[in-house]
Order: C-alpha cells, then structure tokens, then sequence
C-alpha cells in the first residue's frame, strides 16, 4: 500500500483523484482471537483533488472498530448460527455490548452484504453456486460471503492465505458493519 500511495496509484473514494502521503492517524490498539494485541498506526492520505483526508487501514482492520476483521467475523458466524449475544460475547471474551452492536449493525446491513456478496461470487465465479437460504438474513448475508470468498480462492489460489472477514471488508472497502452512505 506504501509503494502504491508513493506511486499515486492510490484513488480517492468520494471523487477518483488521486491520493498522496499525508502522515500517520494516532496508534491504536487492535484486539485479536485470545489474548492477542498489537498495535497499529494507520497510514493518512489527502486526496490532490478535492483535498479530503482519508485514513488507510489494512484489510484486517473494519473502521470505527478495535477488534480485527477475524474477531468480529467469528461473532457474526456465531451469531448466524441462532446464538444470542450474550453467548457470543462469553465465546469470545468481549463484552456483551460490544458484540450486541456488531450484531445489530450487520443485521441492519444484511440483505445489503448479502446482495453485495452474491453479485460478487457470480463475478467470480465460472460456475457459480449460489448458497442455500440459512433462515435469517444474516445467516444468508454470512453464506453469501463464505461463498464469494470460496469463489475468489478458486479462481486465485493465493486467496487462501487471506481469510474470509479480510476478504469481507477488502471487497466492500471495509464497510462490513458501517453504512455505505
């Protein structure tokens, strides 16, 4: 990403032009599975066109949150499977009203992901199967990105190494969680 942003390879989200160096945002930690942590300081950009600032996570990071893509993902996958937060969070080792909110912002976003997703793995995909309904839309949302991320695998094997929830936010510029407006 470095070597992209130098090159100005790097394109503004709200107008196309082209993003330039602009310093670091503020170290902060990120939570992982178990006990993990470490810390991040997240690369800022300024776009030379309409000369807005942007913060440059990576793809394990979702903005606005403290725990990695995995972490959060896992909860959703818990969660698809009829668990309540309460178990989830207990699961994870998070609290309770940490998980709740992912939870409720995924489900308000879930016939969206899930739309999102299934176009993707059609792209992707030669032939592409479409997964079963799992009975909620979240449970459906979660399918169709397991599915995609098994189509982008197929089709480039180095996909593999990345796991599904990093995949998730790369594809929908990390907006898992938050609104696209």
């Amino acid at each position: 990403m470095e070597r992209q942003l130098r090159a100005g390879e790097l394109t503004c989200p709200a107008c196309g032009g082209v993003l330039a160096p602009w310093g670091y945002g503020r170290p902060r930690e990120v939570r992982g599975d178990l006990e993990a942590r470490w810390f991040v300081r997240p690369r800022r950009s300024r776009c030379t066109g309409c000369q807005v600032t942007h913060l440059l996570l990576p793809e394990v990071l979702w903005p606005r949150r403290m725990d990695a893509a995995e972490v959060i993902g896992a909860g959703l996958e818990i969660a698809a499977l009829g668990m309540g937060h309460r178990q989830v969070a207990a699961h994870l080792g998070r609290a309770e009203d940490t998980v709740r909110g992912w939870i409720r912002r995924f489900r308000r976003r879930s016939e969206e992901v899930r739309r999102y997703f299934t176009v993707a793995l059609v792209a992707l995909a030669d032939d592409p199967v479409m997964p079963e309904q799992a009975g909620t839309p979240l449970s459906d949302a979660v399918s169709a990105i397991a599915a995609a991320h098994r189509a982008a695998a197929m089709k480039w094997p180095e996909m593999n190494t990345v796991s599904r929830w990093a995949f998730a936010g790369r594809v929908i510029d990390g907006r898992v969680l938050t609104c696209t407006s």
